[in-house]
């Protein structure tokens, strides 16, 4: 029960900074309804992660976006030479994942270079860094790591159905933010 309290009081507390948080950032955030569609490659993939100076903050964005919205932040934390990591994105390019992403989370790819790059942001969620790619972090609006177990489990995308990424999903959009 305080646990709840604590949460709500939190969610309020974030919704509430977020305008100063906002502007405290140099290079703004695109908000979900900003963000374009990445297109494939000659071999039919898509290239997400870029090579950017504030990803800290735009996972924060990412987190505040999905308080005020009452969504999840997806962190996908990946390479663009990661096979699986293109493959994941990929899916999230298609129809049915595209709908399921906007309408329940807040997406943000974040570039890991060579594992070398970001990992105060997967241990920053409790995370011993991120061991493969691509690693995926489900956060809520208070910035609680909901799949800790499960984040780290992705090196294997490009060999999973569909259906078994889509379920996945899904089963975490349905989660509620305030347990």
């Amino acid at each position: 029960m305080i646990r709840k309290i604590m949460r709500n009081i939190l969610k309020h507390v974030i919704v509430l900074l977020l305008p100063l948080l906002l502007l405290a950032c140099s290079t703004p955030a695109m908000t979900a309804s900003e963000k374009v569609t990445h297109a494939l490659d000659d071999h039919g993939e898509v290239r997400p992660f870029s090579e950017r100076q504030d990803d800290s903050k735009r996972v924060d964005a990412a987190i505040i976006e999905a308080a005020q919205s009452d969504k999840k932040a997806l962190i996908v934390m990946g390479a663009n030479w990661c096979h699986d990591s293109r493959a994941l994105a990929t899916h999230f390019e298609k129809p049915e994942f595209k709908e399921l992403i906007q309408s329940s989370f807040i997406l943000e790819y974040i570039n890991v270079g060579r594992k070398d790059k970001n990992q105060d942001l997967a241990r920053r969620f409790g995370l011993d860094g991120t061991p493969g790619t691509p690693t995926v972090l489900i956060i809520d609006g208070t910035g609680a790591l909901l799949n800790p177990e499960e984040a780290p489990t992705w090196r294997n995308a490009a060999s999973r159905s569909e259906s078994e990424i889509y379920n996945y999903f899904e089963s975490y959009a349905a989660v509620s933010a305030d347990p």
